[in-house]
């Protein structure tokens, strides 16, 4: 895990994982993860959307032909209720945007929505279906999964791969952008697919890796 050290002291640290750390964590996901949980953390990997992004994503944002994901809207959810939540606008104008995903992401999103339509065809009426990708497949079937389920699922895959469980979803789009970095593409491409008008902690994480 690298760590960015902020001249504001601890309180400042921004935390990511390193390329290798990343594929570890990624294959433990796949080989010991619960239900959509590597495909969760496949696309927050590779987009670096923020997590109540995620959790709001429908089929209809997801592009197929042209590897395409449109983020809308995000989730918000204080209470941690499956079943009362709203999806609000992004966060800023710039989060309104449209990402272009590598065909990894795409074959597993396909896969996926195999699944979640037998599910849907046992279930008929019983399911809740309003086109969400990470819908829940126990209890409260077709609701959007929580923010918390997913960070208490990345702290469990951390901690089998020995890896540091104190990152959270959002370390996820530190290691996207470093990882972007890394692969040469601007800080103004970066902060266009990030959604980001101006975040000092982006520049940071990338001035940080340029500098390495």
């Amino acid at each position: 895990m690298d760590v960015y050290q902020s001249p504001f002291g601890n309180a400042h640290q921004i935390k990511y994982l390193e390329k290798e750390q990343l594929a570890l964590f990624l294959e433990t996901a796949k080989d010991n993860g619960l239900e959509h949980d590597y495909l969760v953390f496949l696309i927050l990997s590779y987009t670096g959307i923020r997590v109540g992004e995620l959790v709001a994503l429908k089929w209809k944002d997801i592009d197929f032909k042209n590897h395409t994901i449109s983020i809308t809207k995000t989730y918000y959810n204080p209470n941690n209720n499956a079943v009362v939540y709203q999806l609000l606008p992004p966060k800023t104008r710039k989060s309104r945007r449209k990402i272009i995903v590598d065909k990894d992401v795409i074959k597993v999103l396909k896969e996926h929505k195999k699944i979640q339509n037998k599910v849907i065809e046992q279930l008929g009426n019983n399911y809740y279906n309003h086109d969400f990708i990470f819908a829940k497949m126990k209890r409260h079937f077709g609701y959007p999964i929580v923010i918390k389920n997913v960070r208490d699922r990345m702290k469990r895959l951390l901690t089998i791969a020995d890896l540091n469980s104190e990152l959270t979803p959002h370390s996820l789009r530190h290691t996207h952008t470093s990882l972007l970095a890394e692969a040469g593409v601007s800080l103004e491409q970066i902060m266009d697919r990030l959604g980001h008008t101006d975040d000092q902690i982006t520049k940071n994480v990338y001035l940080h890796v340029m500098k390495k």
